[in-house]
């Protein structure tokens, strides 16, 4: 049995440690955290997942972002704890977030990650959407909240305004 909560200021450390043990050690110098410094979080998409006794099992978090004059929604990162992987816990967290992004209003998300991992979640490689380098424009995935939402969106991705609005 695992608990879905928005991420609040005392899960913090702990969602920190998580994407440590995670990623590789330099995870905070990729383009993607240079997007986010300095930008709160859309907190009502962060979320930690729990497992019966507590413990943190995955987590997923959302930044606001611009392509061009667009608000996009930038996926990442997203975890599962070692213990947990293969139980289908990142799933769970992609597909409840999007469900509650696209309720929220907002219409696209973009993500840097593997095409043929996202591809069943609907994401697609994005043409003419540019992330700061270095990043393989490979990677560089969105996914429509609202049909025809990337239609016509082109150009680098830039950080949003402190207020963001979908």
């Amino acid at each position: 049995m695992y608990s879905l909560a928005e991420e609040t200021e005392a899960d913090w450390w702990e969602v920190e440690a998580l994407y440590d043990l995670c990623f590789a050690p330099g995870r905070t110098a990729l383009s993607s955290y240079r997007l986010r410094d300095g930008v709160p979080m859309i907190a009502p998409l962060c979320l930690c997942l729990r497992d019966s006794e507590g413990q943190l099992a995955g987590v997923i978090r959302y930044w606001p972002a611009l392509v061009g004059e667009a608000s996009i929604l930038l996926l990442g990162p997203v975890a599962v704890h070692p213990t947990h992987q293969g139980e289908g816990l990142g799933a769970l967290l992609i597909n409840e977030s999007l469900v509650e992004a696209r309720r929220l209003g907002w219409e696209r998300v973009l993500l840097v990650g593997d095409a043929p991992y996202y591809r069943r979640f609907g994401f697609k490689k994005l043409e003419g959407v540019e992330m700061p380098p270095p990043t393989n424009p490979e990677r560089v995935l969105g996914f429509e909240l609202k049909p025809g939402a990337w239609e016509g969106i082109r150009g680098r991705v830039s950080r949003a305004a402190a207020d963001p609005a979908p």
